[in-house]
């Protein structure tokens, strides 16, 4: 057997056994009682992995997730726990809607409605396991940003009210005035800043919370302090569902139901306090002093690593059939089993009590769409169904999942056979029909989600000027450079040939001056995955805030350096549009590299791309060959280049005039702006000097839709 494939082979029951089993489900559903939640089945996510043969690779297909059916009982914090490569982090994205749409086989529903990821995605909240948040926003700031976006139709003051009820229940009063933080600058703890985190995506009291790897990187103490606010979170009414790897003895007091995964499928589902009497049924017992739930997984990691394979563990949560035992241990009458039921296997036959453990064969009813209810029956204590029957739930909490003493919470999962589960019905609700308590899906109007935006982008500059100034700087001091270097040019060719000179490098430093927002938005661009990946706002509210933002600072930049060159070089033509063909260039470079960073993995591949198509744009803007004189086959090159317009544009604003700017060493006759612009093949058309302006501006607009485009369909934590 191939331990890494899963081993699911569902043991067949007969007709006897599937009609005791309905049977004792129709009078459990009297007596116990699943007060909403998440429930799942057949949860099947399958990718193409290339492997390494002596031939060369071959592709298979692996599955991630195996048929994997259970529950998250409302009220409660479901952790999904397992060894390295179990799969957690993906299960999580499954039940989160977060794999595409057709690679995930299966069901979800949420308090007995299907849903989709559309409808998860406004109902629940997704915590990273990397921290996304503006290192120079106060804890206050960041909250009250998170309102706006959140609750957009209640009043400030109530805002105000929740937002300051959520910091003391996170237990950040002390840090309310205090910066987020980050590598460069200190801010609030590790374990606040995660409390953050959290507190970002709950502000508007989300039913659904997904958390991944919450405590990574936290200390002991940092962790409880985490994941006991969690624990609140979900006695308040929330279906809790966190992804944990390690969870110390502390942390494991506070966790109500656990999945533990392994290799993709189910290894065990219920509380923590039976994993004891899970791994007994198993033939295994917990040392003395040992941790159970540790102990699960070390025997889970034993059968991984022989030739047994997780999946007979899987068939035995699932089934209640034992597995062989392994080589170094000693076979009993609990752990020598067959491979399969023999033919004569049935429910109570005590000739197959060795094969069969019957007091693990618990079964959860059918799911269905419409009963809302995950019900758990044990075949083994049928003699116990009258007890049951008359034990009152009666006294349970409201949204809180109640365990039973008669009935065993940690029960295996049911057959596949138990459910009827088409693979195209995955989280598609009932006739398309959206539930009418969902509301809008984004909770402002884009006005209103732009100005929001905005006064966030001013905020984060005002605090971090370094960008803006940086950018700033660099140009003044260039302007004084090139003010002194080409002042008072001679009046022969070699000067005309300097003021070229000036011109392009003035259009390449604009170009240049642009690089650094690379790693500023690829660091931007994590936060605004996050944020709407549950719809906070839209891709193009933050697309045109974004450019509403920084329109002002680029105009500002362009006009410190054409105020210095201008009157130093005494150039010719209208100041103003000198200053708008440097002010439009701005604006194209800008949306140019942002764009390149919406699309890059990281700022190192950014800087490269982007260093590459400078080096092309400058090859083909004219400085070197006209556009006459390229090849041919190279022209379009010369259009798609963003410096030709620029630089087209400050010569013709130059020497569209019949000014004298040297003579022909030739004959010695006069050489005018004219005979300049028609020399490098520049059209010297009144309309032509507003084209360029006009083409970069389409550029500028180009760069901004892909941009927009990408963060709208590109720029998602979605798997394929």
């Amino acid at each position: 057997m191939n331990r890494h494939q899963p081993n699911n082979i569902p043991v067949r029951r007969d007709h006897h056994q599937q009609h005791q089993h309905q049977e004792t489900v129709i009078d459990l559903k009297k007596s116990v009682n699943f007060t909403g939640g998440l429930e799942f089945s057949g949860l099947t996510y399958t990718v193409t992995k290339e492997k390494k043969v002596d031939n060369g690779k071959v592709k298979e297909k692996v599955d991630l997730l195996h048929n994997i059916t259970g529950y998250a009982p409302k009220g409660c914090v479901t952790a999904v726990m397992g060894p390295s490569g179990a799969g957690k982090s993906t299960f999580l994205d499954g039940l989160a809607g977060r794999i595409a749409s057709g690679s995930l086989k299966g069901r979800v529903c949420l308090d007995g409605t299907d849903t989709n990821p559309t409808l998860i995605k406004r109902t629940s909240a997704y915590i990273m396991q990397d921290d996304r948040l503006f290192p120079m926003l106060t804890v206050y700031e960041t909250f009250m940003f998170a309102a706006d976006f959140r609750l957009g139709s209640l009043p400030p003051t109530e805002k105000k009210q929740r937002v300051e009820k959520l910091i003391e229940q996170l237990g950040l009063s002390s840090t309310r005035n205090t910066y987020i933080g980050d590598e460069g600058k200190r801010g609030v703890s590790g374990g606040e800043r995660r409390r953050v985190s959290i507190g970002v995506d709950i502000i508007h009291g989300p039913p659904l919370l997904f958390l991944d790897e919450p405590t990574s990187g936290l200390d002991s103490t940092s962790a409880h302090s985490v994941i006991e606010k969690v624990h609140d979170i979900a006695r308040g009414g929330s279906t809790v569902i966190l992804t944990i790897h390690q969870p110390s003895s502390r942390i494991q007091l506070l966790l109500d139901h656990l999945i533990i995964l392994a290799r993709g499928q189910l290894m065990f589902q219920g509380s923590p306090k039976d994993v004891s009497l899970h791994l007994g049924r198993l033939g295994r017992k917990v040392p003395k002093g040992e941790n159970p739930i540790e102990n699960l997984i070390d025997v889970i990691q034993e059968y991984d690593l022989c030739d047994v394979g997780v999946g007979a563990l899987a068939e035995f949560a699932r089934t209640g059939v034992k597995p062989l035992p392994l080589p170094d241990q000693e076979p009993s009458l609990s752990t020598v089993v067959p491979s399969t039921p023999g033919p004569n296997h049935r429910l109570g036959d005590r000739s197959a009590v060795d094969d069969f453990d019957h007091s693990l064969r618990s079964m959860r009813s059918p799911l269905t769409p419409h009963s809302g209810l995950l019900q758990m029956l044990t075949p083994s204590r049928f003699n116990n169904e009258r007890k049951l029957q008359n034990t009152p739930i009666s006294n349970a909490s409201a949204g809180y999942y109640t365990y039973s003493s008669e009935i065993l919470p940690a029960t295996p999962t049911p057959h596949s056979s138990d459910y009827t589960v088409n693979e195209n019905d995955y989280m598609t609700p009932p006739d398309g029909v959206m539930p009418k308590h969902v509301g809008p899906k984004f909770a402002n109007s884009f006005l209103t989600e732009t100005w929001i935006l905005m006064r966030r982008n001013f905020l984060n500059i005002r605090r971090t000027p370094e960008l803006f100034l940086s950018r700033l700087m660099v140009l003044t001091v260039m302007g004084f450079m090139m003010a002194t270097m080409f002042v008072n040019p001679k009046q022969d060719v070699q000067g005309i040939t300097n003021r070229l000179s000036f011109f392009i490098f003035t259009v390449c430093l604009f170009f240049f001056s642009s690089n650094d927002a690379v790693p500023a938005f690829i660091q931007e661009r994590f936060i605004f995955i996050r944020e709407t990946s549950h719809n906070a706002y839209r891709a193009s509210s933050y697309t045109i805030a974004g450019i509403i933002t920084h329109t002002p600072f680029l105009l500002v930049q362009a006009f410190a350096y054409a105020i210095i060159v201008w009157f130093a070089l005494k150039l010719d033509g209208p100041f103003l549009y000198f200053l708008l063909v440097l002010f439009v260039s701005l604006l194209t470079t800008n949306s140019f590299v942002v764009f390149v960073s919406s699309v890059v993995p990281n700022y190192i591949l950014g800087y490269a791309a982007v260093i590459a198509f400078t080096a092309l744009f400058f090859l083909f803007c004219g400085y070197f060959l006209s556009s006459h004189d390229i090849p041919i086959y190279w022209r379009w090159m010369n259009k798609v280049s963003t410096m030709t317009y620029p630089y087209e544009g400050l010569l013709i604003n130059q020497y569209r005039n019949s000014h004298v700017f040297g003579q022909n060493l030739v004959d010695g006759t006069d050489i005018t702006g004219l005979d300049i612009l028609k020399s490098l093949h520049i059209s010297t058309g009144w309309f032509r000097k507003w084209e360029n302006v006009i083409i970069m501006l389409l550029w500028a607009v180009l760069y901004r839709t892909l941009f927009y485009l990408v963060l709208r369909f590109a720029s998602k934590n979605q798997r394929s």
